[in-house]
């Protein structure tokens, strides 16, 4: 069975406390196995792969640009698509579970994506979009991470 990806969005620019939150999250995400996908910036992409990378962690990253230097460090595979925003389709579509943090209409966007392809989105951002798994905080995640990947390797 294939690993199961955890989609984590949020902003290019964040403060120090989103910025805190993301790099929890990415630890949780490598401590219950399973792979982050972002998309490879800077702001929460950064935090949240530093955090997953720092806890032994695999890090993708889905980059807007033709060019895998414009990745964050702690992205482990670079994966270059050349089509701007419109990647951000690619990284709901290619989670089984999406984390979606503070951000402006990029993130957004990508919280629409996950929920009209029919992935669990967990919101750790205040967006109160219906059809969002709402947590009151960080210290919840890892349980509902754990529930919904029983879910997913459950036939």
């Amino acid at each position: 069975m294939q690993k199961v990806t955890v989609s984590v969005i949020g902003g290019h620019d964040c403060d120090l406390e989103v910025e805190q939150v993301a790099h929890e999250v990415g630890k949780i995400i490598a401590k219950v196995g399973c792979v982050l996908v972002c998309g490879g910036l800077s702001g929460v992409m950064e935090a949240v792969s530093k955090g997953a990378n720092e806890a032994g962690g695999l890090t993708i990253g889905l980059l807007p640009g033709k060019n895998k230097e414009d990745a964050n460090p702690y992205i482990d595979i670079a994966l270059p698509t050349s089509i701007g925003f419109a990647r951000n389709a690619m990284v709901a579509c290619s989670a089984n579970i999406i984390v979606a943090l503070s951000g402006s209409y990029g993130t957004e966007s990508e919280i629409c994506y996950g929920l009209v392809f029919k992935r669990p989105v967990i919101d750790l951002g205040n967006w109160n979009i219906d059809g969002m798994i709402s947590i009151k905080g960080v210290e919840e995640l890892e349980g509902r991470l754990l529930e919904l990947i029983e879910k997913i390797k459950s036939p």
